[in-house]
């Protein structure tokens, strides 16, 4: 029984680790540039993280990877928002169906975009003392949300569609471990 729960958080940990690496890359590396910041499709990432892993290893994966991101890319004053708003909005999706794209997690989108684009606003309205220029970061971080739920949805039915869950992943409906 023991060995069975160190197994799984350590596969948990490993897949954690993969997707922080993965929101790193399609975060700092495929993005636009906009007047304050950019325009990258790692939340897309971070939706599928959440859609996988247990709650704190994909609030991990998401805020390490996004983290890293502003860090590395020269926008280190982002990195407490971006950390806080990616780690919370894992929370919009969930893990306890057998599928990625599921009703529950279709839905999650909305909620998670409002988090991203709400968060950001407060942030750069918070940082810059004027919340009627945050305004002008609205379009780009819809933009972002909507292309990152593209590349979560397209995923998401690719692993569906190979049973990725099922023969992956030791998770039943119910979020609780299989017994081996």
């Amino acid at each position: 029984m023991e060995r069975n729960k160190t197994q799984e958080h350590l596969k948990n940990l490993i897949l954690a680790a993969l997707f922080a690496a993965m929101v790193y890359v399609l975060t700092a590396f495929l993005k636009i540039p906009t007047h304050q910041g950019y325009i990258h499709i790692g939340d897309g990432m971070i939706y599928l993280a959440a859609s996988l892993l247990p709650m704190p290893y994909a609030m991990a994966a998401g805020a390490i990877g996004a983290g890293l991101s502003d860090y590395l890319s020269g926008y280190a004053m982002w990195v407490l928002p971006t950390v806080i708003i990616k780690a919370v909005t894992v929370l919009a999706f969930s893990r306890k169906k057998d599928t990625v794209i599921n009703v529950r997690n279709l839905i999650g989108i909305v909620p998670a975009i409002i988090i991203c684009v709400g968060g950001y606003y407060l942030a750069s309205g918070i940082m810059y003392g004027d919340f009627g220029a945050a305004l002008a970061d609205i379009p780009t971080n819809l933009i972002q949300g909507v292309a990152s739920a593209v590349l979560f949805v397209c995923l998401g039915f690719a692993l569906d569609r190979m049973k990725f869950k099922k023969k992956f992943l030791s998770v039943n409906t119910s979020g609780d471990k299989k017994t081996a």
